[in-house]
């Protein structure tokens, strides 16, 4: 039986909430209750906690949210969490959801993880799901 890990970061936790609940409502959806929940305290750590964890789970679904500020930071977060992300999938054959959502203010991170077929969290279960079924 499969099991997916669940990985947050809870930077905003009023957004990664959101992103949760649209992940486990998917999970749940489709009757799949073998998941585990680690937070952590940005997207940057999201890799590290996937790599210590790749032998114990079948998939992965990594939340969490960047907002742009007035620095290049965003762009570099941003950049090497997806590459570490692909990375790792890749290496290990295991699928990783992406619901880190990248956006410019938070208007935009709201829409992202609301409470509608927009929100990330949604469409990253979903994701990593059609694939364990390959």
């Amino acid at each position: 039986k499969n099991k997916i890990c669940i990985v947050v970061a809870n930077y905003y936790p009023e957004i990664t909430k959101n992103l949760i609940f649209g992940s486990k409502k998917i999970l749940i959806n489709k009757n799949f209750k073998n998941y585990k929940i680690f937070k952590v305290p940005g997207v940057f750590e999201i890799p590290i906690i996937i790599s210590k964890n790749i032998k114990k789970f079948d998939a992965f679904i990594a939340l969490g949210c960047v907002i742009k500020g007035q620095t290049p930071h965003f762009e570099f977060i941003s950049q090497s969490t997806i590459n570490a992300l692909t990375l790792l999938s890749i290496t290990h054959k295991k699928p990783i959801g992406n619901g880190i959502i990248t956006c410019l203010n938070r208007k935009q991170a709201l829409d992202r993880s609301s409470n509608n077929k927009n929100n990330k969290g949604f469409e990253s279960a979903k994701a990593v799901l059609s694939i364990l079924k390959i």
